[in-house]
């Protein structure tokens, strides 16, 4: 039998060695925290590409390098390189435009005074229209900058993920060794976590792609110059909460007005309202309820928490954390507060398919049926 004394000495170096882990673990994360996007990038794809890599190895019989290497060389071809080649696009068309600040604000002035004379009462100042030219003289040196940093993760993507590839039965083993949880909310964690990133990360992108095509007909319809280069920016700006796709469409309509083709000005706008925005509602609603149905102000509130931390990522992780805390406050209402009625899940899809875990068989989640006279829990 453990004597006393012993227990307690090593209750103490357990918590040191948290306590260690956790100092390093800050001091890793200050220093690395340029590459998070990289780390979370890379978790990201593993997520997509980890049934390949199971399915390379388990039924072709491939060596875990090789596969891992054909995988990662895939990412590169089909979804990084086309992902950076956009963005330097845009980098390279705005390279060429030349922002005149007194021209944009003339035409402001001038546009705003048609339009106060025949409301009769002032609506801006020269003062206040300032701003906007100001603005835009910023345009291109951020996202220079944003670039360069993806350029780096990108690079970072490409190394996490072959090694992640290269151990992933050690590492999903170590993911489930340190979740607090038993075995059967550790599946429903897995499952969760998988949906909610599949649904950004393939959502997403489809999302951009849909709008984007929508953006480029209405902008050659109504005589949008560069309106390749206006359809990409509209696709990536679906990440935007709240006014979405509303900061490209508009001021470009509100442009044409400016410049007097308040026929295409106003067909553009009302293009933009009706079909654009449109398309945003319906398709996003069709790609939620076919991927993982997560309610709306999750993903817009976790794009809004996500964005300041992780950058381009944080459009997957903003929303990942978020529905976590609530998965965990609904796991700890399931179990421990008697009489509640609460599923320990965040997505509504009960019928998802099972994440295969290692050496366990989920068993079946606690169901109340309604109450009635031989009303009874089943396991």
């Amino acid at each position: 039998m453990i004597k006393q004394p012993e227990k307690e000495k090593n209750v103490q170096y357990k918590y040191i060695l948290i306590g260690l882990l956790i100092l390093l673990g800050l001091i890793i994360f200050k220093y690395t925290r340029p590459y998070m996007s990289g780390f979370l990038g890379a978790a990201t794809l593993y997520v997509i590409v980890n049934g390949q890599q199971k399915y390379l190895t388990q039924k072709l019989n491939f060596k875990k390098p090789l596969s891992a290497l054909i995988i990662v060389l895939e990412v590169l071809f089909f979804i990084l390189i086309p992902l950076t080649g956009i963005a330097f696009l845009v980098i390279d068309t705005f390279s060429g435009i030349t922002i005149d600040p007194e021209a944009i604000l003339a035409k402001v002035n001038h546009f705003i005074t048609l339009l106060e004379e025949r409301l009769g009462f002032n609506i801006f100042t020269p003062e206040s229209l300032a701003v906007i030219p100001r603005a835009g003289t910023n345009i291109l040196q951020v996202l220079g900058s944003g670039v360069y940093t993806f350029v780096i993760n990108v690079i970072v993507i490409l190394f996490v993920l072959y090694y992640m590839l290269c151990s992933n039965d050690e590492f999903e083993k170590s993911i489930r060794e340190i979740l607090p949880f038993k075995e059967e909310n550790k599946q429903i964690v897995a499952e969760e976590t998988r949906l909610i990133i599949q649904a950004n990360a393939i959502g997403i992108p489809l999302l951009a792609i849909i709008q984007g095509f929508f953006a480029y007909m209405g902008y050659l319809l109504f005589g949008v110059e560069s309106a390749i280069l206006y359809a990409i920016l509209t696709a990536f700006s679906t990440i935007i909460p709240i006014v979405g796709t509303t900061i490209v469409w508009a001021p470009i309509g509100i442009g044409l007005l400016l410049n007097a083709d308040y026929v295409n000005g106003i067909g553009l706008l009302a293009y933009g309202f009706f079909i654009i925005g449109g398309v945003d509602n319906v398709a996003r609603f069709l790609l939620q309820k076919k991927l993982a149905d997560i309610h709306p102000l999750i993903t817009v509130f976790g794009v809004l928490i996500g964005l300041p931390m992780f950058g381009f990522w944080g459009v997957i992780f903003g929303p990942l954390i978020l529905s976590l805390l609530i998965l965990f406050f609904n796991m700890y209402r399931h179990e421990y507060v008697p009489g509640s009625r609460a599923e320990p899940r965040v997505t509504t899809r009960y019928k998802t398919r099972k994440v295969k875990i290692p050496g366990y068989e989920p068993g079946k989640l606690k169901t109340k049926i309604k109450d009635t006279p031989d009303a009874t829990e089943k396991e």
